[in-house]
């Protein structure tokens, strides 16, 4: 492997958006949360749920800082290290992220000051509706990012004048075949995410028996909605993978680790690539099942890598490592939402401190899983910014080494110190816990 520029650029922006992406995951998903809660709260009057709410707003607002402060730099990376792609699809990509700033971050930061400090400030419902709107605007920013990625995987509805990519229509840029799969997917990772970062939370006061009248609900809220997410995200996977198939079959290819075409591939579940070699070692395997998977037919045929040059093949062993990764951390999430139904039907939700050690446990895995996924879809449209379009390398700028280098050592020093901070605060607010609701009863 040759270390350049494209590469350190590409290194560069991947532990950007990794680390950037943690934010936005827990941030979708807290919003819906709070929305329910909230929701629960104005119905029921019960004042634990309002007690619920403002625990995990802090949370959320602080979550909310990271997002905004890492996020901020990315726009720069794509201009400084990525300008002739900009120079070139700009009046696609450009379009796309103004929009996303404009409709979506706007009406995201324009309500939060309500729903963070408004709850002695306005009526109820009003801050109800802020909640509701903090939470569109976080869905509508998921689209506009998941558009803009997706449209780099699947692009469409453009044409190109004089080496520019010009726009035919916005709705089919916006809406290209692989966008509202992998958003509904994404939006389905942060749920499920989300459901069980609350639930780790939740378990550790359980253990310490500590804050139970919002423990419980929460772990009980959490971990049954994870029963419903958890196999509806599996189906999106699929539906994904699909997409995925007819316009990327060599990513696919490289997910499976399959380097001959053939009819009725097997599914690897375990094996070490050799792109060098063109083989698989220590390889484990179920006959068909990946054709099955797939093509949704037993003998589908599936392209190889070995169909294309090997400088036309994705990133084979993070491709084919990473969506093992997602995919068995998703399963296991599903096991245990499937336990916890369990103990709920046996009447012992809350008498497993060995349930509440798993949760905490397995808390942070689905950020894992979001950045494995991210991987699996960045590494697999190697070698292509725009996939069949834009090379890599066509898009990457022309900077000296050392400035990457510099750049890429202090993006890691700063982002790590501030994530300490982040981590710092974060396990504050939860030691210090919930406390008493601020509401004023005249409003």
């Amino acid at each position: 492997m040759i270390i350049d520029t494209t590469l350190l650029s590409r290194i560069q922006f991947g532990f950007t958006i990794g680390f950037h992406i943690l934010f936005p995951t827990l941030n979708i998903g807290l919003a819906v949360f709070l929305s329910v809660m909230e929701g629960i709260w104005l119905k029921t009057g019960n004042p634990v749920y309002l007690r619920i709410c403002q625990f995990w707003t802090k949370i959320f607002a602080l979550t909310f800082g990271m997002g905004v402060v890492s996020g901020i730099v990315l726009a720069y990376e794509l201009g400084t290290n990525f300008g002739p792609f900009i120079s070139t699809a700009g009046g696609v990509i450009g379009a796309l992220f103004v929009y996303e700033v404009l409709s979506a971050f706007f009406l995201e930061a324009g309500f939060l000051g309500v729903m963070l400090f408004g709850w002695d400030k306005v009526g109820p419902r009003l801050h109800y509706l802020a909640t509701l709107l903090v939470t569109l605007g976080t869905l509508f920013s998921a689209l506009g990012i998941l558009s803009a990625n997706s449209w780099m995987q699947t692009p469409a509805g453009f044409h190109i004048d004089a080496g520019k990519y010009v726009v035919d229509s916005w709705w089919t840029v916006v809406f290209n075949p692989s966008a509202i799969p992998r958003f509904l997917h994404m939006v389905m990772a942060s749920l499920l995410t989300t459901c069980f970062a609350i639930a780790g939370v939740s378990s550790w006061y359980l253990l310490k028996r500590k804050y139970l009248d919002i423990a419980k609900p929460c772990f009980s809220f959490v971990l049954a909605a994870a029963m419903v997410i958890a196999p509806v995200q599996i189906l999106l996977g699929d539906m994904v993978g699909l997409r995925v198939f007819e316009y990327q079959p060599l990513k696919t290819a490289a997910i499976e680790a399959n380097w001959n075409t053939q009819n009725g591939a097997p599914l690897i579940l375990f094996a070490i690539p050799n792109s060098k070699q063109e083989k698989n070692y220590y390889e484990v395997s179920i006959p068909k099942l990946a054709s099955l998977i797939n093509t949704h037919h037993w003998n589908g045929k599936l392209i190889g890598l070995k169909s294309v040059p090997r400088a036309d093949r994705p990133v084979v062993g993070a491709t084919f490592w990473m969506f093992r990764v997602m995919v068995g951390i998703g399963f296991l999430f599903l096991f245990v939402a499937l336990y916890v139904l369990w103990q709920r039907l046996r009447g012992k939700l809350y008498n497993s401190d060995m349930l509440y050690r798993l949760c905490i446990l397995i808390a942070p895995l689905g950020f894992l899983s979001t950045i494995a996924g991210w991987v699996t879809a960045e590494s697999g449209r190697q070698p292509w910014i725009v996939y069949n379009l834009i090379s890599t390398s066509e898009g990457a700028s022309i900077v000296p080494l050392h400035q990457v280098i510099i750049s890429l050592a202090l993006l890691v020093t700063v982002y790590g110190i501030i994530f300490t901070f982040y981590l710092f605060y974060l396990f504050k607010l939860i030691r210090n816990g919930p406390t008493p609701p601020i509401l004023d009863e005249s409003v």
